[in-house]
This record gives structure tokens, C-alpha cells and sequence, in this order.
């Protein structure tokens, strides 16, 4: 019974459902929240979907500022620049609003914007977090527009630390959002490589959640059950990009990923993120592409989970058969086979392979790999990844 030890938490209150971004000035008053910083990202600020939810903070006769200085894997750079419009603007609170990367920094502006000390020192290593004053940290209304990362119930950020080019977790439980609205209809003009390398990491979550070694019978469930959806859906939406059932389904399974990764993630992960950190990759699709190399290193010690995991999912043929299915489904998604299809002109001497390795072995998702991610099998599931 020793091993039957764990800590659960469980994500924050979510307004689920189509068109309830007109709920967004409701959310914001029951955050306490008055004089909103709106955070999303460069490309996502140009689109009719932000004009259409200014137009509802106009129309509440709401005070906002807006920042979009977000790069696709965030930076300290774009931290302290956020952090100096929040401060000028004399906002009370921070609507998150897009995938991923501005869900992450709307978090860490509401996080750190009322610190003294470096947002670094408060990384998520043991008891870090406890460092950080609470009292300075602002409520945060998040609502993705992606179906990925699931970071809107997450407790964390993601910050890429610029000088040594490594991803840093920022851990604070008062990050977590207040509340949620996961509204399918902003994802519609969502392009299709990034539902696919979103979905992809919804699927990454899940699939890493369930595999981590522990006693977390709840997280296992919940990304089970995503796990079904992403293989059910993915496809649809990817080829329809207006399908509101598929894009809804898909907007669940990225928060239940997220929820569950409370348990662990593994070597998809700890292998993406240099990647991501030195070349500026999709995180999604960066994780998709390390996805079967990294299934099949662990396949001793999790053969027997994917078997119920593919009779679940209705796969035929055990471990074979889900990694078939992975294959088929990235096929399907277009995502490249190997690193050089997704990283034009790609070249690694050794040295730079080593630093990847390096990175890999202490990046905090390491840990949670159900076999220890050596720098021996680091080197080697790069390879496979470079070549296919």
C-alpha cells in the first residue's frame, strides 16, 4: 500500500459551450476583475475573432489594454515587456486568450507583475513556488482558442530561458485561471496545421499522463477518455475546420490532457523542448513527430497499459495496433516523419546533438518517462528522429 500515495488536483470552473464568449464581461465580474489586460499573441490580434471580443468588453463598457508581443515559444523578453504595459495601464487582472503561448504568458504577467525577485526563482523545483508573494498575484480569466495544451486549467507557465536557450516551468497554484471559457467557435478559423500540431499535443498529454509511473487512477481515466477523442475527432476537424461538434470535442480533450499531465509527462516532452527552444517549433507538432520513437522506447514498460488503452479506443492488435494507429493518424495530419521535414535546412553536428541530449535528460518532463531517459537514449531517439 506504500505505493498507493499521490496528491490530486483538479482543474478550476469552465463555461463550456458554443458562443458563451458572451459571458466574457459576467466572468470578469465575478473575478473582481475591472480594468482587464487582454494578452494574446501577434497573428491571433489581426483576426476578426479578438476584434469581435474587444467589441464585447466595448460594448459592457469595460476599460482594457491589450499586448500581443507574444513569440510562439515565449520568452523573458516578452515577459518583461508585458509586465511594463500591465504596470502602465494600472490593470487589476489578465483575460489569457488564444493557444498555448498566450495563454502561458497571460498566466505569468498576472503571476509576476506584483514580484520582486526573478521570475526564475520561481521555476517548479520543490517548494520554489512558496517564494512568490500570493497576495501580488492577479486574477486571470482564460479563454483558449486552441485545442492543445489545455494550459488555461494548468497551474504553470512555460518560459523560455533566452540565455541558455532552455524552457523553464514557472509553478504557482494561484496561476491557475479562475475561470474558463472553452467556447469551440472561436477555434473555427483555427489553420490546419496548427489544429493538427495542437490536437497532436492534446494527444501527447494524454498519452504521456497515462504512461507516467504513479498512482493517479483519476488522471488515468481522464486522458483514457481524451485520448479517445483526439483519435475520433482529430481527423474531423482537421478536415473540416468548421465542424463545431469535432472542435468541441477536441476543446475537451486538450483541457483533460492538461489536467491529467498533473500526474507526469515523459520523453515526447523532454525531447521537444530543447527542440523548441533552439529551432522555435510548434511545440505540438515537434511533440507528434518524437511521438512513435519515443512509444516504442518505452514499450517494455507500458506494453501492457496501451493494450487496455487500445481496447478502450476500439484498436484491434494491443500495442501494435495503437502504434499503427498513431502512425495513421499522423499521416493523416500531415505531420512530417523526421525533425528535417518539420526544420528546413536542418543540420546537427555532434556537438549540437550532445547539447540536445544534455538538455533533454534535466528537462523537468524527464522525470516522468516510464523508462530513465539515459543521455545514451536521449542521443539515440534523436537519431531516430532526425532520420525517420
Amino acid at each position: 500500500m506504500t505505493t498507493l500515495v499521490s496528491k490530486w488536483n483538479y482543474p478550476t470552473t469552465v463555461r463550456f459551450g458554443a458562443g458563451r464568449i458572451k459571458e466574457l464581461p459576467d466572468a470578469l465580474a465575478a473575478t473582481g476583475i475591472k480594468r482587464p489586460l487582454f494578452v494574446t499573441d501577434p497573428g491571433l490580434a489581426k483576426l476578426p475573432v479578438v476584434a469581435s471580443t474587444l467589441k464585447i468588453l466595448d460594448d459592457a463598457k469595460i476599460p482594457y489594454g491589450v499586448f500581443s508581443d507574444v513569440k510562439p515559444n515565449p520568452v523573458e523578453s516578452n515577459l518583461t515587456a508585458g509586465i511594463e504595459v500591465f504596470r502602465k495601464g494600472k490593470h487589476d487582472g489578465v483575460i489569457a486568450f488564444g493557444g498555448g503561448s498566450a495563454l502561458d504568458l497571460g498566466k505569468l504577467i498576472a503571476f509576476q507583475a506584483g514580484q520582486t525577485r526573478p521570475v526564475w526563482d520561481f521555476e517548479d523545483i520543490g517548494d520554489w513556488w512558496t517564494r512568490a508573494d500570493a497576495t501580488k498575484i492577479v486574477p486571470i480569466v482564460a479563454v483558449p482558442t486552441t485545442a492543445g495544451t489545455g494550459s488555461e486549467v494548468g497551474r504553470a507557465g512555460v518560459i523560455t530561458h533566452e540565455a541558455s536557450h532552455t524552457k523553464k516551468v514557472i509553478f504557482h497554484p494561484k496561476m491557475l485561471p479562475e475561470i474558463v471559457i472553452a467556447d469551440p467557435e472561436l477555434s473555427v478559423g483555427m489553420p490546419a496545421f496548427i489544429t493538427a500540431g495542437t490536437g497532436m499535443d492534446a494527444l501527447a498529454h494524454c498519452l504521456e499522463a497515462y504512461c507516467a509511473p504513479g498512482y493517479h487512477p483519476m488522471a488515468d481515466g481522464i486522458a483514457v477518455e481524451g485520448i479517445r477523442l483526439v483519435f475520433e475527432n482529430l481527423p474531423k476537424a482537421f478536415a473540416n475546420g468548421k465542424d463545431l461538434v469535432a472542435r468541441a470535442h477536441m476543446m475537451s480533450a486538450a483541457a483533460m490532457g492538461a489536467t491529467a499531465f498533473q500526474k507526469g509527462l515523459g520523453a515526447i516532452h523532454s525531447l521537444s523542448h530543447p527542440i523548441g527552444a533552439l529551432y522555435d517549433t510548434h511545440h505540438g507538432m515537434t511533440n507528434a513527430v518524437f511521438m512513435p520513437y519515443v512509444l516504442a522506447f518505452n514499450r517494455d514498460a507500458v506494453e501492457e497499459k496501451i493494450d487496455r488503452l487500445a481496447a478502450y479506443c476500439g484498436i484491434k492488435g494491443g500495442f501494435d495496433g495503437f502504434a499503427k494507429a498513431v502512425m495513421k493518424l499522423r499521416k493523416e495530419l500531415k505531420v512530417p516523419h523526421a525533425l528535417p521535414g518539420l526544420i528546413k535546412g536542418l543540420e546537427m553536428d555532434k556537438k549540437r546533438k550532445t547539447l540536445i541530449a544534455d538538455m533533454a535528460v534535466v528537462d523537468p518532463t524527464a522525470g516522468g518517462n516510464p523508462v530513465k531517459l539515459t543521455k545514451k537514449a536521449a542521443l539515440s531517439l534523436l537519431e531516430s528522429a532526425l532520420n525517420g
